[in-house]
């Protein structure tokens, strides 16, 4: 083991000390040092034993960043105590920071259609190309249509290919709550290190931010720092960016700088793959019957579906029964109630127009007095809640609007539900009508 240039390691110290002064760098780091294993590795030597434990996993990331800098080039950077110089090291780099994954959300177990293949193709290519594919990748998608199983299947995936990643998994409600507690605490600047020096950051429901000024100027900062480290930044939303509510505009711009991505509600055909998916991972064979029935009753989401396959078969062990379409049924009755026709647009705009004073041809036209274009909102909102048409067959039938304008007007009309009862009330009054019809 020849010694390194005896400089190295003191500009690394300075480089980390030098963007953040007040930082928690540990003063016998000065007396470590460093040896050169061969022309790709670089070992530090620790002057005592305490000190793998106290150095912490984001200012070895810092620290390992800081002597590729010096060098000019990649390098694998090990850590060993002092006096145990044949002990195994350990890398440099966290390898990752998250809570514990779902073991099945894998890029195998995810099933794949029309609505979702752009975001499992990018997600894979992110997985491949860290840095380098798309950055950053924003997913959006309503409730339980895959965004989680995606980002999942991205740090299993990586955790398999890229063992030495830093990588840190977690959902912008627990950054959030981490941010508040670095301030309490008084360690704002230990709190940047665990997210400014990692190889790839995943945050799910970045649309937590809206209204966290604070916060939100942090996150601005983290993200900078990372994508111009050419380090991986992966988003999701229940939003596209333009549309999440009270976030600064510049955090807007950023999270458009990369590649986004939506995720539709699976068509039928879709849905009838992951009915199977979903029961062959629990070591099941529904019949070809049960399948397409499960998958026509419940047409809303993918964790809808996986919760019907779990009825069906917790059904049939309860009651000792072998899985048939009678089965089915039984366990499945109340989410299917009295047997009805299938609802159309022209079913939900029929019942619209005898609670508004507008005329079809107004919700087909481009008007955008309010007057129409609420009304026009209540429709796509139902559409999306009561039929099967995609985001395009809906746009289309309202004057060929975009799938961009119909998810919008879904989650205003949500948004209003949620906080105004009174209107709340007339939407469940159209429903029932149009159920009733």
């Amino acid at each position: 083991m020849a010694p390194a240039d005896p400089n190295l390691w003191q500009r690394a110290l300075e480089d980390v000390r030098g963007e953040f002064p007040d930082g928690p760098i540990p003063p016998w780091l000065a007396q470590a040092e460093l040896d050169r294993l061969d022309a790709s590795r670089l070992a530090v030597t620790l002057p005592h034993a305490a000190g793998e434990a106290a150095l912490g996993a984001a200012l070895r990331s810092a620290l390992h960043q800081a002597i590729e800098r010096a060098v000019g080039r990649q390098l694998d950077v090990e850590f060993r105590c002092g006096g145990d110089a044949g002990a195994a090291s350990a890398a440099m780099r966290q390898r990752h920071d998250h809570p514990p994954l779902n073991p099945l959300y894998v890029f195998d177990n995810f099933v794949t259609g029309p609505c979702n293949r752009m975001a499992h193709a990018s997600a894979l290519a992110v997985s491949d190309l860290p840095g380098r594919a798309y950055n950053p990748l924003f997913i959006h998608a309503s409730v339980g249509l895959g965004k989680s199983h995606l980002m999942q299947a991205i740090c299993h995936q990586l955790a398999r290919t890229r063992p030495d990643v830093a990588m840190m998994y977690l959902s912008c409600e627990e950054f959030v709550n981490q941010f508040i507690a670095a301030i309490e605490r008084g360690q704002i600047e230990q709190f940047r290190y665990k997210f400014r020096y990692l190889d790839v950051l995943i945050i799910d429901d970045v649309h937590f931010l809206a209204a966290k000024d604070r916060t939100q100027e942090e996150f601005f900062h983290t993200f900078n720092a990372l994508y111009q480290a050419q380090k991986q930044v992966v988003l999701s939303s229940d939003s596209p960016p333009h549309e999440i509510p009270r976030i600064e505009q510049r955090l807007v711009s950023r999270f458009k700088w990369g590649l986004v991505v939506r995720i539709d509600r699976p068509s039928y055909e879709t849905r009838v793959a992951i009915v199977r998916k979903k029961a062959h991972l629990r070591g099941q064979a529904l019949p070809k019957d049960v399948v397409k029935y499960i998958a026509t009753v419940v047409d809303t989401n993918n964790r809808e579906l996986e919760g019907a396959v779990v009825r069906v078969v917790g059904h049939a062990a309860l009651c000792d029964r072998a899985i048939d379409i009678d089965l089915a049924k039984e366990a499945l009755r109340d989410l299917v109630g009295s047997p009805s026709r299938t609802i159309t647009i022209h079913d939900i705009t029929n019942a619209v127009l005898q609670r508004f004073n507008v005329r079809l041809s107004d919700l087909q036209s481009r008007r955008r007095t309010q007057s129409v274009t609420l009304p026009r909102q209540i429709c796509m909102y139902l559409a999306r809640r009561l039929t099967n048409r995609s985001l395009e067959e809906i746009g289309a039938f309202f004057g060929g609007r975009d799938h961009t304008t119909v998810l919008h007007a879904e989650r205003k009309i949500h948004g209003i539900v949620t906080r105004d009862p009174a209107f709340r009330g007339l939407v469940e009054a159209i429903e029932s009508q149009v159920l009733k019809q």
